[in-house]
């Protein structure tokens, strides 16, 4: 049986919940990048919907709970928040449909305003808990202002096409931010030093 010294060297600790961090950035990051490609045209919505229920979507709620429950008031309101975030997408993009509820362009400018404002909330907050943080919070509105404009283009007739290739483009590169944050932590918690920069 480890002592307490030899389980900190392996990036254990004897707690009863351990730092969701890397479980929450990861289901963001990974159903980012998956929605990031799909609107570059490189493959379906297959792959974003799946990970939306279940990484995107579950998986970072559960994070989000971890975090409440160990004091983390941004943590937990961004995990869940996110995480509700992908559900919401699944619902508007499938099960309405599937169940005979059109979804038109103008619904979907309106649900990626409110989660625009959302963001421009955390962005203002992020400072306070990292610069990479910050980063991702920054990318992360741009973001949603870019999904916000190109919804707003569809609801009026305007092609989107080109803009949509790019957007598809920012909304990759916020996944991978969020990516690269998850692979440090969980890097430097199971070195037990900071290999990886991270702040």
């Amino acid at each position: 049986m480890s002592n307490e010294y030899e389980l900190k060297e392996i990036g254990m600790y004897r707690e009863w919940w351990a730092n969701p961090a890397v479980l929450g950035l990861m289901g963001f990051a990974l159903t980012t990048m998956a929605t990031g490609l799909y609107h570059t045209g490189l493959w379906g919505a297959g792959a974003t919907l799946a990970l939306a229920i279940a990484f995107g979507g579950t998986a970072q709620f559960i994070a989000g709970v971890i975090d409440f429950r160990k004091g983390n008031i941004f943590g937990g309101s961004a995990f869940c928040s996110y995480g509700a975030f992908w559900w919401a997408v699944f619902v508007l993009a499938y099960l309405l449909p599937a169940t005979g509820v059109k979804v038109m362009a103008s619904d979907e400018f309106g649900f990626f305003l409110m989660w625009t404002l959302l963001t421009l909330a955390f962005l203002v907050a992020s400072p306070k808990v990292g610069k990479f943080l910050s980063v991702l919070f920054l990318l992360l509105f741009i973001a949603f202002v870019l999904l916000t404009a190109f919804t707003y283009g569809l609801a009026n007739g305007v092609d989107m096409t080109g803009f949509r290739v790019v957007m598809g483009v920012e909304i990759f590169i916020t996944g991978l931010w969020a990516w690269y944050i998850a692979m440090a932590e969980l890097v430097n918690t199971v070195s037990g030093q900071n290999v990886v920069p991270l702040s």
